[in-house]
């Protein structure tokens, strides 16, 4: 603990934190991690991954890590730029002809037939910072909510991306490209873009460039028969009784098709450890951050300049002042490429402690990460619950291995 610059007993007081959320049964279990100077300091899993069989959350339990997908394929889509495949500011309608011709709404919450023309093309930095306009149904208003929820009928089982790219060129976008920051599918298109460029699937770019190189072995998306074991059931809180409720269980989980969408948006299943190789690199600017050796023996998987690039703010000050999940989420951090970056650490309300230069991005399914270059540290909280509102473990998880520095 001393070399990690950690204090025990304060470490135990996360531990106990974590566990307190186990017991109320807000979550049925979780795994938590904490790295810091090279140092795996401490692990806790917590609970049950399926709370109905009693099975025991393990260190190597599978879970569905949603949105935290995100950064992975932006990280792939970097990849692509350094191989001089397709530049940031080149409109994506060189591959994907199906949104050449996209229209944009002249009201957000209006008539889909509504519309203007594009003022400008969309282009793989719009992808990248979320700017291309781009909804989920979650977050489009008015037509535009109910045509997004069609586009995702059947999404598994669109195995080819060509086909749900049509799907999507057939709605209008919510606001003209580069104008605005909104959360949608843009990273779900960026991973199809990355399929036309490269000539791969998905899953072959990421297991060849990321996985294989890292050591990931049990991250990707489709679970193998003989990990079924590990993966966690995934619960939702129900409304009206505000109780877990099971949404995919391992015996019969879409993630054990072998054949369906690979979402670069949010379809990866991993391991907490898997996942922490993963932020090292972006920590260590392309490279595993640790110590001399692992640095020296590990693999490069972009240059320093391009994870600086990841790591900076791309939105401009107005863009800023735009309220996002119902509330002004852009005021002590920006957006890069593919991730959330601190700026300004007094005016950060959400996420706790993190210094400036700290990065990452959660998952719908209470996954979450964060990565301090400043403090030289990583935090990782995995569980599998989808809620009606915020819930606050992992920011509790962070303020506690913050308070637990002690050198």
């Amino acid at each position: 603990m001393a070399e990690a610059g950690f204090s025990a007993e304060r470490l135990e007081r996360g531990r106990a934190a974590m566990q307190g959320f186990v017991d109320s049964g807000d979550v049925a279990g979780c795994v938590t991690l904490a790295w810091r100077h090279g140092e795996i300091a401490r692990v806790d899993a917590l609970g049950y991954s399926d709370d109905a069989a009693r099975i025991r959350m393990t260190r190597d339990t599978l879970f569905r890590i949603a949105s935290m997908t995100k950064p992975v394929t932006s990280v792939a889509a970097m990849m692509l730029v350094e191989d001089g495949r397709i530049a940031l500011d080149d409109p994506i309608s060189q591959w994907l002809p199906e949104l050449a011709h996209a229209k944009v709404l002249s009201d957000p919450a209006g008539s889909l037939d509504c519309t203007e023309p594009l003022r400008a093309p969309i282009t793989l930095l719009d992808l990248l910072t979320h700017r291309a306009g781009f909804a989920y149904h979650f977050t489009a208003v008015g037509p535009l909510a109910d045509a997004y929820a069609r586009v995702f009928d059947g999404f598994d089982a669109m195995v080819d991306p060509g086909a749900w790219l049509q799907r999507v060129s057939e709605l209008p976008l919510m606001f003209q490209p580069g104008t605005r920051w909104h959360y949608g599918i843009a990273t779900d298109v960026l991973g199809a873009l990355i399929q036309r460029i490269s000539g791969e699937s998905l899953g072959e770019f990421f297991e060849t460039r990321i996985f294989e190189p890292l050591g990931m072995v049990d991250t990707g998306f489709v679970v193998a028969p003989e990990k079924v074991g590990r993966l966690s059931v995934s619960y939702v809180i129900d409304p009206a009784t505000r109780k877990r409720v099971a949404e995919d269980h391992p015996a019969s989980s879409r993630f054990l098709k072998q054949e369906r969408f690979q979402s670069g948006g949010g379809g990866l299943v991993s391991t907490i450890d898997d996942y922490l190789l993963f932020a090292r690199v972006l920590l260590g600017r392309g490279r595993l951050q640790g110590n001399a050796r692992e640095r020296a023996n590990g693999p490069r998987l972009l240059s320093h300049k391009s994870v600086d690039l990841m790591r900076l703010n791309f939105l401009a000050r107005d863009q800023r002042r735009i309220p996002a999940f119902n509330h002004v989420l852009w005021a002590g951090q920006g957006f890069g490429l593919g991730l959330a970056i601190v700026d300004d650490p007094a005016q950060q309300r959400i996420l706790g402690y993190r210094s400036a230069g700290s990065f990452g991005w959660p998952g719908a399914l209470g996954t979450s990460w964060f990565a301090d270059p400043v403090e030289d540290m990583i935090g990782i909280v995995m569980i599998q619950r989808r809620g009606i509102e915020p819930f606050p473990m992992a920011a509790v998880f962070e303020n506690h291995l913050y308070d637990a520095i002690d050198d």
